[in-house]
């Protein structure tokens, strides 16, 4: 008796085990290595203290978030090297490089348990990718780096080469796809421009994800007067106040290079409007609207931001407009202007559509004109939009300037487009991690057949060929029609008359397509065609 409960306790045991042993994740074998490299604010940055090399993440954080702000990530840019360093002279600023440089951008607040989805980055795509057969540290690796700098840095570039050849070496000599997302695809694109033969030994594709290629207008001109928010709703009650990041980004090479690009032919020219109050000769005052176009803002700028300043320390720092960085952040225009792509790697866009999309910005109304421009940072900013993602307007993420396989846009938002089932779809197709030959993510949709007849035979002196086909066109945008809706039926007729009797040709098809049920639409052919039989 005793022998058979130590058998039950056994399998039991055995059985618990099997329960709680998580099962292992596919692995695909054939698939070539992935880098997802981030846009502006999407890596976690942690301070180093240059005593002891104590770590603390100082972005992003919950608790003390504002005050780490100030004290870690404030900088001042050096134009001697375009580096922008920070104020604090006991700490360096680094990027932690767990899980394969992975852990950086995907969730930015590892602590944060409520609303956490408001900090994830890559995260829902790394959880994909890893359903698909990817395997991290394999085939699936992570770029973080400080967004604070110039996407020409020369430390960040050298970074990003290290980090090429040691992916192409783990994968086993396997050529590189690149996703980038945001201000990532204006880093990979000045790294592809200056070590274009680094680039074309290991990489193989491309895709840019929601790339501000010819700047994000809108966005930038209320940063560099109002500051942004990294969050919406109220979690931006637990982050960094808009004031302290207006303050951190001023100084910021990157943000500079959002700018309007200089050499940029807008289809809608974007513009800084103010509502301000003159007086004319005689003293008598008129509120009249003025427009800025892009190349007329930088006087706007030094202007509101002529008295800017922050408290570091006890110590008061002007923080105006930065000329020196503009000087910088134009030649990285330049640069990009004239980044080609590499004969043998291929370049792919997804860009976002269907939102409304800060383009243009007015400040003041004629019933509280600005008459002082001094006042603009407090002044709430109103936006004229544009098609887009939220951010960068449809039109600048489509001019990428290059040489692409293809071009998608998806409708979403400019963070949320990472988590988007369609850019799922897309991307699982680029990266030959599906096997459906039928899908056509130009449209987002799968043809896939469903039947198909052929027969041949021959009457009084002509071939006789009747064929039958048919599909189903699976969509996820669901577009039910009204039950009673009949099929829609359409005919097509072709014919060829040679200079002989014996070349004579005749063919006729309807094509029925029947309502849109439940995702799926049934279309048949069916066709008949006649000739003389040679």
């Amino acid at each position: 008796m005793a022998v058979l409960l130590e058998e039950i306790v056994h399998s039991v045991e055995l059985w618990l085990k099997h329960l709680r042993k998580k099962p292992q994740p596919y692995v695909d074998p054939n698939l070539d290595p992935v880098l997802l490299v981030p846009g502006v604010a999407g890596s976690i940055l942690k301070a180093v203290s240059n005593d002891n090399g104590k770590e603390e993440r100082v972005w992003i954080r919950i608790f003390g978030a504002d005050y780490k702000c100030r004290t870690k990530l404030w900088s001042r840019f050096d134009p001697s090297t375009g580096t922008t360093m920070s104020l604090d002279p006991k700490s360096s600023v680094v990027v932690p490089e767990d899980r394969f440089g992975l852990y950086a951008i995907d969730v930015l607040d590892p602590d944060m348990i409520i609303g956490r989805d408001c900090v994830y980055y890559f995260h829902e795509m790394i959880v994909e990718m890893i359903k698909w057969g990817f395997q991290e540290g394999q085939t699936l690796f992570g770029f973080g780096y400080d967004f604070r700098q110039s996407n020409r840095l020369p430390k960040t570039l050298e970074r990003l080469a290290a980090k090429l050849e040691l992916v192409y070496n783990a994968s086993g000599g396997k050529k590189i796809t690149i996703i980038s997302h945001s201000m990532g695809g204006l880093l990979v694109k000045c790294f592809m421009c200056l070590h274009s033969d680094i680039f074309e030994k290991y990489v193989k594709n491309w895709i840019a994800i929601a790339a501000p290629f010819q700047g994000a207008p809108g966005y930038v001109i209320s940063t560099f007067l109002n500051g942004m928010s990294f969050v919406e709703g109220w979690e931006q009650n637990f982050f960094i106040s808009k004031w302290s990041m207006h303050q951190l980004l001023i100084e910021c090479p990157s943000i500079y290079e959002l700018m309007s690009c200089p050499s940029f032919d807008w289809q809608q020219i974007p513009l800084l409007e103010i509502w301000r109050e003159r007086l004319d000769s005689e003293g008598n005052s008129h509120i009249i609207l003025e427009s800025y176009p892009p190349a007329e803002n930088i006087e706007i700028f030094k202007e509101a931001l002529s008295s800017n300043t922050v408290n570091y320390d006890g110590e008061i720092i002007p923080l105006p407009f930065n000329l020196e960085i503009l000087k910088w952040a134009n030649e990285t225009h330049e640069v990009l202007s004239s980044a080609k792509v590499p004969s043998r790697v291929k370049f792919y866009n997804i860009y976002g559509i269907n939102l409304e999309t800060p383009h243009s910005v007015c400040y003041g109304s004629e019933e509280t004109p600005v008459s002082d421009l001094l006042q603009l940072p407090f002044f709430e900013p109103k936006y004229i939009c544009v098609d887009g993602d939220g951010t960068v307007p449809t039109e600048s993420a489509k001019a990428d300037g290059l040489n692409a396989e293809a071009r998608v846009g998806v409708p979403g938002e400019h963070r949320g487009i990472l988590c988007d089932h369609h850019v799922f779809r897309i991307l699982k197709h680029w990266l030959k991690a599906d096997s459906d030959p039928y899908y056509n993510p130009l449209n987002d949709y799968v043809i896939l057949p469903t039947a198909f007849e052929m027969e041949k035979h021959r009457e009084k002196g002509f071939q006789v060929t009747s064929l039958k086909e048919e599909w189903e066109i699976i969509s996820e945008d669901d577009q039910d029609s009204v039950a009673d809706t009949k099929p829609s039926v359409s005919s097509i007729s072709v014919s060829h008359v040679g200079d002989y009797q014996s070349s004579w040709a005749e063919a006729h098809a309807t094509v029925i397509i029947h309502p849109q049920n439940e995702g799926k639409q049934h279309v048949e052919l069916n066709a008949i065609s006649v000739s003389v039989d040679s």
